[in-house]
């Protein structure tokens, strides 16, 4: 893990001054409205924060995909007034994020304003971390927050350039982000359980690989299992399973064995003739899924087992569901389950918080870390 040492707000002197705030405000929309408003909710206190001190905040993000080019129904107008009710106050906007626009929207800023701008990605060169865009950017603040841990894994100019040539430091976001992770899987308390779920050992590989060096013990669910258990010569029946990656998953079996790091599958399973709510289902050891069923959940014993196993540890990291269900929908199971409360930190970054879990060095976060 890279060693988290950056600059906050609680030391940046921000009265007067223009400051370029990267957030992740790429929202859920239907019909032009905003479905599900986290990522807004969440930016709101940094830029709260840095307008009550008197800064001129100007707010940067991407939308969507629009490759370069100017697609109207991906524009931040819409999240204008949603980001105001976030704020409790009023939120100007510019037609774009570099130029005349740009420059005349933020000259006629004062201390404690808040300006959105156009969509980054409306420009190639965003993704292309291009100098001349960063250039572009930069002439329009004294100072740079970054608050987009979710797009830290990205070296694009908004979240990587500009770091480069402004004073920099973390959002509160960001800041909770890397300190959560850093209790984690930094410098966390001993003993350590991860959960890992979802359909393919595929895209886990490096998250496996990693962790089994970093933690002390590994519960692996989800559609992965499977591949697990047909590596250790387990018949898994017509279940989702990569069967050409078995080596593979035996590799990792034994770099968990060298470690010292237990690894737990699970000892039954709900199975059921077709993947579909409401199937008929029944629950069977793991070692005897029929030849035309497919495994769907963990069984009962095998719940008894990881809560055992999970109480005795004092540190748990988790990502993805050990049912049948993608890996994006932690969050939102924890929400089902009404237990997001019960948990210190809860990520929203996706991508970003994968690689890190990965051990690889996040561009976004990097930055921060030379500029302090």
């Amino acid at each position: 893990m890279p060693k988290v040492t950056f600059k906050t707000i609680d030391t940046a002197d921000v009265a007067g001054k223009r400051v370029l705030v990267r957030v992740d405000l790429n929202v859920p929309m239907k019909n032009g409205k905003v479905t599900d408003a986290t990522r807004i909710e969440r930016a709101a206190p940094t830029i709260a924060e840095l307008a009550a001190k008197g800064a001129r905040v100007v707010v940067l993000s991407h939308f969507g995909r629009p490759d370069g080019k100017r697609v109207p129904e991906m524009s931040l107008r819409a999240l204008v007034e949603p980001l105001s009710t976030a704020l409790g106050k009023p939120v100007a906007f510019a037609e774009d994020c570099i130029g005349p626009q740009a420059e005349d929207a933020v000259r006629a800023m004062k201390s404690g304003d808040v300006l959105l701008l156009e969509n980054l990605r409306f420009h190639k060169e965003e993704e292309k971390n291009d100098a001349a865009f960063i250039d572009k950017l930069s002439v329009l603040g004294d100072l740079y927050v970054n608050d987009a841990f979710s797009t830290a894994h990205r070296a694009h100019a908004s979240t990587e350039g500009i770091a480069n040539r402004l004073p920099a430091a973390a959002g509160r976001l960001m800041q909770a982000e890397l300190e959560a992770l850093d209790k984690a899987l930094g410098k966390p308390k001993r003993p350590v359980c991860a959960v890992v779920g979802g359909a393919k050992v595929s895209t886990k590989l490096d998250l496996l690989g990693n962790l089994v060096g970093k933690v002390d013990k590994l519960i692996i669910g989800g559609g992965m299992a499977n591949t697990f258990m047909h590596a250790q010569g387990i018949k898994v029946g017509r279940s989702l399973c990569e069967k050409d990656l078995a080596s593979t998953a035996l590799e990792i079996l034994e770099k968990a064995k060298a470690a010292k790091c237990k690894v737990l599958l699970p000892v039954d399973v709900v199975v059921a003739g077709e993947f579909k709510a409401g199937a008929a289902s029944t629950v069977v050891d793991a070692d005897a899924c029929p030849d035309d069923q497919m495994i769907l959940d963990v069984g009962p014993k095998s719940i008894a087992l990881y809560q055992a196993e999970v109480s005795e540890c004092a540190t748990l990291v988790w990502n993805g569901p050990l049912g049948a269900a993608g890996g994006g929908d932690t969050v939102a199971a924890l929400a089902a389950a009404g237990v997001e409360e019960k948990f210190s930190y809860v990520s929203t970054a996706g991508g970003a918080f994968l690689e890190w879990m990965e051990g690889k060095t996040l561009p976004g976060v990097a930055a921060l870390i030379r500029a302090a």
